[in-house]
Parts: C-alpha cells; sequence; structure tokens
C-alpha cells in the first residue's frame, strides 16, 4: 500500500461512512478501539481508518504520533483478527498521518472481537443486529447451480442456453 498526499487530500474532503474512519490521536490511540474500528471496516467491507486528521469539518492535519512502530502494531492486529492490516505512516508537511488499509471479511463470514461483530451506526460502533448477521451468514449458503443432477441426460439440456453460458 502506498497512499499519496493527493489520495489523502481526497479522503480529508469525504465523509466518514462505513468505509473511512478519522481519528485525531495526537499522542496515542487506543489499540482496542483500533481493532473495533478495524473489524467494523472489515465487516462493512473493507476501508481506511485514518490517525493524525480531525474528524470535524473543515478537516486539517494535526499529526499523530500513535503506533510509532507499525509493523509490530500490523502484526499484532492482523494476528487478533486474522486478517491482513496494512498501514503506512505518511510525512505530511502538518504532521504524521497513519493510514491502516482494512480488507473486506470473507464472504458469509462476519468477524468478531471481544464477543461482538462490530458495525458503524452512524458515528458508533454497535454490535451487528440479528437481521445483518443473518444476511451475512446466508451469503455462503449453497451453490444450486453447482450441484451435480446424476440423473440428468444431455436431452435435459437446452442447447441454447448452453451456447449462453459458453
Amino acid at each position: 500500500m502506498t497512499v499519496s498526499l493527493e489520495q489523502l487530500q481526497v479522503w480529508m474532503q469525504s465523509r466518514e461512512n462505513e468505509h473511512l474512519e478519522f481519528k485525531e490521536g495526537k499522542t496515542s490511540y487506543d489499540f482496542d478501539k483500533l481493532i473495533k474500528y478495524c473489524v467494523a471496516l472489515a465487516n462493512e467491507g473493507g476501508g481506511h481508518f485514518i490517525l493524525g486528521v480531525n474528524d470535524k469539518w473543515p478537516r486539517t492535519v494535526i499529526g499523530s504520533r500513535a503506533f510509532s512502530n507499525l509493523q509490530e502494531v500490523k502484526a499484532d492486529v492482523s494476528r487478533r483478527l486474522h486478517l491482513r492490516i496494512d498501514a503506512e505512516a505518511l510525512d505530511h508537511p502538518d504532521g504524521r498521518v497513519v493510514v491502516f488499509q482494512v480488507p473486506s471479511r470473507p464472504v458469509g463470514f462476519p468477524i468478531q472481537v471481544h464477543g461482538a461483530y462490530w458495525m458503524r451506526n452512524g458515528e458508533e460502533l454497535v454490535p451487528m443486529t440479528p437481521d445483518k448477521l443473518k444476511s451475512i451468514f446466508a451469503e455462503a449458503g449453497p451453490d444450486f447451480s453447482a450441484e451435480v443432477c446424476p440423473r440428468a441426460t444431455l436431452s435435459d439440456l437446452d442447447p441454447k442456453a448452453i451456447s449462453l453460458f459458453r
């Protein structure tokens, strides 16, 4: 992952959402909160968690001294979540900015930590609702088109459908 200062500027012009989160983290940031945000981002399809930028409009870089050993933090987060989380520090003229890139969770498998499957609800992190969990688990349902029909013969197949499929 290589994030440019131009890409950071584009993100800073964007609103926070389930794929983009800003935190100041001026001197430090709580590791457990980082983990929860990474889980929420992964559960929502992936995204970026950015430290060193205020989360109010207009966004400005304020710099962050949090997580000085990014290699160790990446390893710890990846070990806890069983996802490869990438991170890098940007040298912005107004201070150090830390960007965590979080991939999407595997299809059909929400991620949990501290006994909950986290997601964003507005500005808050909340446990996933039962209906959201149900829809994620259903993603990995059976693929009936991949099943073998033992008594089917070639006469059961439509030549036009086979041509379209090809």
